[in-house]
């Protein structure tokens, strides 16, 4: 008897722990979106580019699970890969260009801060300026 119940219990355990998944992704990327729009504050969209220059004073930020942050002199560029999901904070972006410009399908390799093990690899999307409008 103890038998039969087991599975039935197994998959209502289950059914209800997976309840869950869908509200956690969708949390994080509420929360990515809201750190996202507060960068880009008081800022315009521009026209999507597929290239950017590259350059040693130039940072690059993870928005958790939304996007890659690339800020250049006065203009920030977002660019939202495929599998940005599995964009982290933590992790080390390695990008792997092919020119001197970075560019969509440049590849970017994740790696972990501490042990620096590879992980997943996304491709760089377009490129979508932001600029403060002129006054």
């Amino acid at each position: 008897m103890m038998i039969e119940r087991f599975p039935r219990l197994a998959t209502a355990l289950l059914a209800v722990s997976l309840a869950g998944v869908p509200a956690l992704a969708s949390d994080a990327d509420a929360e990515g979106e809201a750190e996202l729009a507060k960068i880009l504050e008081g800022r315009v969209a521009g026209e999507p580019v597929d290239c950017i220059r590259d350059g040693p004073s130039d940072s690059l930020e993870i928005v958790d699970h939304i996007a890659l942050v690339f800020k250049r002199g006065d203009t920030i560029y977002v660019n939202r890969p495929a599998g940005a999901q599995l964009l982290d904070y933590w992790d080390l972006p390695v990008v792997y260009r092919f020119a001197s410009r970075l560019c969509r399908l440049d590849r970017v390799e994740l790696r972990d801060r501490h042990s620096h093990i590879p992980g997943p690899n996304l491709f760089l999307d377009q490129f979508v300026p932001y600029t403060r409008p002129d006054r």
